[in-house]
């Protein structure tokens, strides 16, 4: 009998044995942690230096290509776009109305429209690396990244707050101070606040990580089952297989515009409190 076949370079990402099939000994090779963690492209893992790897290397190009895109469309600006730029505007102008006018209202939205359109196209970016060959990994699936953002967001938030209503304000808005609550005023306020300045970040982070990494396992499951299916009676199952990955991309491009869309909406939302009156 076979070991069961994973392979020990984590680079790998579908992490299986290609002569392992169905009916040769071996025991089905399932993605697991160990798909989502990759030998440094330059440096060392272990604590004692700087390193480089895989995911590195997709959020750098993912931001290069976002930049580019615009820099390319808007470069240059005419009075009767050209395909590029009609793409580009048609892009930020989904974000600035569909998301931020709709949210904060037009005059009060206008000046955030720049930060919602970075972190929409960016976040979208990293989710599409996912479906792309070669790549076929989602950057956000790690939870650096999503964490990283929801902390620009939080930072932007608590800074606007304490901008706009100063410190007796800003304890107000993140406790929902209202007195007409009467004797659960407390417990509300404290329910509040931790629910504000603690859970607040930490569930905008994992909203996009959990979407992500669990579409990617699902992703990497029907791929590997469709090749290791592949032998003998087996290959009907495999052709269901196949056409379950075909399914879950497709599934995958929809949720993947869905997160992005998702997280500058809680974004926005988030702003829009910010800057709310409290009595």
């Amino acid at each position: 009998m076979k070991e069961p076949a994973v392979s020990a370079d984590p680079t790998q990402v579908l992490a299986f044995e290609t002569d392992c099939h169905l009916f040769d000994g071996c025991g089905f090779p399932a993605p697991g942690l160990h798909s989502f963690l990759f030998e440094p492209l330059w440096g060392n893992a272990d604590g004692n230096g700087l390193y480089f790897n895989k995911p590195m290397l997709l959020a750098l190009l993912g931001s290069i290509i976002v930049v580019g895109f615009f820099w390319a469309a808007f470069a240059k600006p005419k009075l009767v776009p050209g395909k590029l730029q009609m793409v580009a505007e048609a892009g930020y102008d989904f974000v600035r109305t569909g998301i931020v006018y709709q949210t904060l209202g037009k005059r009060e939205g206008e000046k955030y429209v720049p930060l919602a359109v970075s972190l929409f196209f960016f976040v979208w970016m990293m989710n599409l690396w996912s479906i792309i060959p070669v790549a076929a990994f989602p950057v956000t699936s790690i939870i650096a990244y999503p964490l990283v953002l929801a902390l620009i967001v939080y930072i932007t938030w608590v800074s606007l707050t304490f901008k706009r209503h100063g410190f007796v304000g800003f304890f107000k808005n993140v406790t929902g101070y209202d007195k007409t609550l009467g004797a659960v005023l407390p417990l509300s306020m404290t329910i509040e606040f931790f629910s504000n300045l603690l859970v607040r970040p930490f569930t905008h982070a994992v909203r996009l990580f959990a979407n992500m990494f669990a579409g990617h396992t699902l992703l990497l499951l029907f791929t590997i089952a469709s090749w290791y299916m592949l032998n003998g009676i087996g290959i009907a199952y495999s052709a269901v297989s196949f056409g379950m990955v075909l399914v879950m991309t497709l599934f995958e491009l929809f949720i993947q515009a869905v997160q992005a869309y998702v997280f500058v909406l809680l974004t926005c939302t988030y702003i829009q409190g910010a800057l709310a009156e409290h009595h």
